[in-house]
């Protein structure tokens, strides 16, 4: 099958099916932005937030920007403790830019913030391209470098990227990036004591890009006296497939912390290297995941139970699907541990293909850390193994076995939506069962709050995190507060783990199946579960595995009189509770065909268009939604509606007269206050006094019309019609031309005033 055919293959194969499956992983809630709902903290001097760090012990939240770290109180970030400047010298701008690079990227980035102690920080920025790391000493109010600019190749990016990782150890650190400045040598780097690094082979890394670095404590309690592992997480090209293209694949990499390098063979290079494909993919249509986005790490108290959570995304196609897998710490140890190797083999007429090694492995195992069985044939440290172990380790980096997520599926798949961060937390419910709660940034600002519970995928609601669209580059949660803190290019926002008081009834809490919230039946609110620890439980009503909303109690809403004039049109509002409810009207108890002509159903209401007599009544809005199985009501809006012709006695006839001959009964049982009220009578009766008054007062007009009118003809100012006749067959004597002039203008001023009062009238 050749390259073309086979991607148009699996488009048209997967492109039905998987939008399928996810069209029904929707939010149940979408939280638009609310200013007043969530802190922020966004000044001038702030931007391109890379890395924040929690510091639970000082209360304080450490932000990595462009030029500067920044302090806030972990209580409220948007109060600023301290900041401190770190500049990139004019001279190192001036050679980067001369190096080709724009001026806004010669800057000093900085990247990674990491906790020595309560009083120092490890920090290192881009330097504009000649990366710079140092020492900052935090001291009460303030924030100061401590001058110790070590050179920094291979601890941190040439360019502001999110494609590396690193984690500081106990001394030591430990990074994943590029060594050079045209990021063609990645590398993954131990310095300060004892440095280690990989190969520059691409059977080691081949074109990566780094996600995450965790620090695994597999020592304790181990009976085998194991070492402590660093696991490194990125995407690569794939060297064991053949493809018309790069393809990409998710690994994952393990190193042994205490790898000191071999003696003869791999000096100075890892011996404990490695690596494996990390899978998330839907089995039943073999469609892949690969391209790890982050990934974050769930500690248990025995490390076997620990588990990894990723995001990842498909490499091709428009299919825009996000997936969360889950990895188990005891899968992940015995993939390596256990697990087959690869190897290279020349082939004729082909280039280096990769197969199973089933060759004799050499022994101790390559790879594995130095243990009590390696120590009993007198290996201590990882130079004294033999070279023949060093030289397959080296040669065999690849295991064959890939890393398969817990259910050899993803735990969330969510469609039209591409998640960029991920933090995890475990939730006690009311049931005593855990649930692990995914919070997953968006790269356009959103904020899901997830989990999944007997292979069901559920997504409790998504908040909108910032104004403006802009991707989370950073999330970080801290357990002791209840409190997230996600950072933006320009801005960083802190918010509650859950906002319960947002579900105003019990069955909209309890259909939110959070497994932060319970409905207090006492205070009849939706309460945070954790602040109910110390008291009864008794009166709390909660179902996160099942959703069901049975123990809730009936809610009477208020009803809303509307008066309507016959012939127009009427817009009812209604707004389901959730984006999982339909709405469903009834018109005096019976439901509303959605074919009826009269009635358009919309999203956020109902039209009555030229309504009649017949549309009085009572119309009741029900949000209806499904949780296993199950079907919930809730009455979400009440409306009254009658004719304003009518006299209210003659309405509520009407009204009565059309719903008796329907053979209902609930309009007979209705109370007085679903009916007109004094506040209508008194607005109608005060309505027929205004067109009263208007009548009296166009009367008193015509009254003192003919009033001057009187007035003028009895002082002479307008003689009487046949009195003028006879003056005008007279001759005119010496006052008459006057006379006539002033009975003219008297006449003329007499009509303006008729005029004027005709007007009024």
């Amino acid at each position: 099958m050749s390259s073309t055919t086979l991607v148009l293959f699996l488009v048209l194969q997967l492109a039905h099916p998987v939008e399928t499956s996810v069209a029904n992983c929707i939010p149940r809630k979408t939280v638009k932005y609310q200013a007043g709902k969530i802190t922020a903290f966004m000044k001038e001097g702030l931007s391109n937030v890379s890395t924040l760090l929690v510091n639970e012990e000082t209360d304080m939240l450490f932000v990595g920007g462009r030029d500067a770290v920044f302090a806030l109180d972990l209580n409220n970030i948007s109060r600023e403790i301290a900041r401190e400047y770190w500049f990139a010298t004019q001279e190192r701008q001036l050679e980067c830019i001369h190096r080709g690079k724009d001026e806004l990227r010669c800057q000093n980035y900085i990247l990674s913030l990491h906790k020595i102690n309560n009083s120092y920080l490890y920090v290192c920025g881009t330097n504009a391209y000649h990366p710079t790391c140092d020492y900052m000493l935090i001291h009460g109010m303030n924030l100061s470098l401590q001058g110790r600019v070590e050179e920094s190749r291979g601890r941190c990016p040439f360019e502001p990227t999110p494609n590396y990782a690193s984690v500081f150890v106990d001394g030591e650190f430990y990074s994943a990036t590029s060594n050079n400045f045209l990021g063609t040598e990645p590398i993954i780097l131990r310095n300060m004591r004892n440095p280690v690094r990989t190969e520059f082979k691409t059977s080691w890394l081949n074109e990566p890009s780094f996600v995450h670095m965790e620090l695994v404590h597999e020592s304790e309690s181990n009976p085998n006296g194991d070492d402590d592992k660093i696991y490194v997480f990125f995407t690569e090209t794939a060297v064991e497939f053949e493809f018309y293209d790069k393809l990409l694949v998710s690994r994952i990499a393990r190193i042994c912390r205490g790898d000191l390098g071999g003696k003869r063979i791999l000096q100075r290079r890892w011996t404990s290297f490695l690596k494996s494909r990390l899978s998330c993919s839907i089995p039943e249509l073999n469609f892949h995941f690969n391209i790890v986005q982050d990934i974050f790490f769930l500690r248990r108290r025995k490390w076997q139970e620990s588990v990894f959570y990723g995001i990842f995304s498909q490499q091709w196609g428009r299919l825009d699907i996000s997936a969360v897998c889950a990895y188990s710490m005891k899968n992940i140890e015995e993939v390596f541990s256990k697990g087959n190797y690869k190897v290279a083999v020349a082939v004729e007429h082909s280039p280096v293909k990769w197969m199973v090694y089933r060759g004799e492995v050499p022994v101790p195992r390559p790879g594995a850390c130095v243990d009590n069985f390696a120590r009993s044939l007198g290996y201590n440290t990882s130079s004294d193994l033999p070279d023949k172990v060093l030289q397959f380790v080296r040669d065999h980096p690849l295991m064959d076995n890939s890393v398969n997520p817990i259910g050899d599926r993803p735990v969330l798949l969510k469609r039209g939506s591409t998640y960029t961060r991920i933090v995890v937390e475990r939730v006690t419910g009311l049931d005593k069962h855990t649930y692990n709660v995914m919070f997953l940034g968006t790269d356009d600002g959103y904020l899901h709050k997830a989990f999944s519970c007997d292979g069901e995928m559920f997504i409790v609601e998504e908040l909108q995190l910032f104004l403006s669209p802009e991707p989370v580059r950073a999330l970080r949660l801290s357990s002791e507060k209840g409190v997230l803190y996600a950072g933006s290019q320009s801005q960083v926002v802190q918010l509650p783990v859950s906002e319960c008081r947002r579900y105003k009834y019990c069955l909209d809490c309890v259909l939110a199946r959070d497994p932060y919230c319970a409905w207090s039946q006492s205070a009849n609110e939706c309460v945070l579960l954790t602040k109910q620890a110390g008291s009864k439980t008794t009166n709390l009503i909660q179902s996160v595995k099942y959703g069901d909303a049975s123990s809730c109690l009936n809610v009477e809403n208020r009803v809303r009189k509307c008066v309507f004039t016959l012939g127009n049109n009427v817009f009812l509002k209604c707004v389901p509770l959730s984006n999982l409810a339909s709405v469903v009207w009834k018109f005096n108890g019976s439901r509303l065909r959605t074919e009826d002509s009269n009635y358009l159903l919309y999203d956020g209401g109902m039209a009555i268009f030229n309504v009649t007599l017949d549309a009085a009544g009572f119309y009741d809005c029900l949000s209806v939604e499904k949780s296993r199985g199950k079907e919930f009501h809730i009455i979400v809006a009440r409306y009254a509606l009658y004719a304003q012709e009518k006299t209210e006695e003659a309405n509520v006839i009407a009204m009565a007269k059309k719903h008796s001959e329907k053979g209902t009964e609930e309009f007979q049982s209705l109370e007085p206050s679903l009916l007109p009220d004094e506040a209508v009578i008194q607005e109608s009766l005060g309505s027929r006094r205004e067109k009263i008054s208007l009548r009296v007062l166009g009367a008193g007009s015509v009254i003192l019309f003919m009033c001057l009118l009187i007035w003028n003809f009895c002082k002479g100012h307008l003689p009487l019609l046949w009195k003028s006749r006879e003056a005008s067959s007279k001759p005119t004597d010496a006052a008459g031309p006057e006379s006539a002039v002033l009975a003219a203008e008297g006449l003329g001023g007499v009509r303006e005033s008729s005029d004027t009062q005709t007007s009024m009238s």
